[in-house]
């Protein structure tokens, strides 16, 4: 569904984004993850069709994005991380207004409202809801034409962790459907939960691309840690994994089932980003 090859764009005389490669299949969730200013934004417009004067090429279901028509935007759907409501008009009314702008077979909007809890809010006017409020709507907004290519730029900022999960759980359906996403975030447990794979991006260039579990699992869990019962007291104790067979306590408390707890200390995608960047997300 989009195909980058060599791409390169400057705002200045200083390359951007330089030669930047990547595949993304029908489907997939496909997530760009780095600190803010590293470019991920920038790509977003050029694959949208909003930044046309690059080198190279960025091929988005089939068409070169800079040689877009207007039927592009009939496949592609956009939820940038601020809002584009009219906020004089209701919920309802900005659905609808939006829909009208397709020529394609659109959601129902009573439905899509009632998906992330706006349904009775429908007919409240935009400007008197909340951030969480207009990023639900704006989510809605973005899906109502049914597009093959979805990109998202944050799209659970602002919410409480019930919402996020809401919204989690209607990204995951609109890739059951055959929908493409590409993803843009700082959060990295929306990262592992949602992409099927995750490009690593630092100063306009692509530094790892791989699943979320393969870039955890390749640096692998280095920790392991478990509780017993002592004299009536709780211990905890510590041993790297590679050496847990050698651990004399650890095997004798298993052989008699005295183990309260276990679990092992997988480094976090954040961890693994320093690690291969020597760059934090924020």
């Amino acid at each position: 569904m989009i195909k980058v090859k060599d791409l390169t764009f400057s705002y200045n005389n200083k390359p951007f984004i330089e030669n930047v490669n990547f595949e993304v299949q029908k489907g997939e969730i496909f997530g760009f993850l780095g600190p803010s200013g590293a470019g991920k934004s920038t790509l977003q417009k050029i694959l949208t069709g909003l930044i046309t004067d690059y080198q190279g090429s960025a091929m988005v279901n089939g068409q070169e994005s800079k040689k877009h028509d207007q039927h592009f935007y009939e496949k592609i759907g956009v939820d940038f991380e601020f809002p584009s409501l009219y906020e004089k008009l209701t919920a309802k009314q900005n659905l609808e207004f939006f829909g009208s702008l397709y020529s394609g077979k659109l959601w129902n909007v009573e439905e899509l409202l009632d998906s992330v809890g706006l349904l009775t809010d429908a007919n409240k006017k935009v400007g008197a809801f909340s951030k969480g409020m207009k990023s639900r709507l704006n989510f809605v907004k973005s899906i109502l034409h049914n597009p093959e290519v979805l990109f998202l730029d944050e799209p659970t900022s602002g919410l409480d962790p019930s919402n996020s999960r809401q919204m989690k759980e209607m990204i995951l359906k609109e890739k059951e459907k055959g929908t493409t996403i590409i993803l843009t975030t700082h959060n990295m447990l929306d990262a592992t939960e949602l992409c099927d794979r995750v490009a690593f991006i630092v100063d306009g260039k692509i530094k790892a691309l791989d699943t979320p579990h393969n870039l955890i699992m390749r640096r692998g869990a280095v920790k392991l840690s478990y509780s017993y019962t002592e004299n009536g007291k709780e211990c905890i104790k510590e041993c790297m994994l590679s050496e847990s067979s050698q651990d004399v306590l650890l095997q004798k408390l298993i052989s008699e089932n005295r183990i309260k707890s276990i679990h092992s200390s997988e480094p976090t995608l954040n961890d693994i980003f320093i690690e291969v960047t020597g760059r934090g997300l924020q």
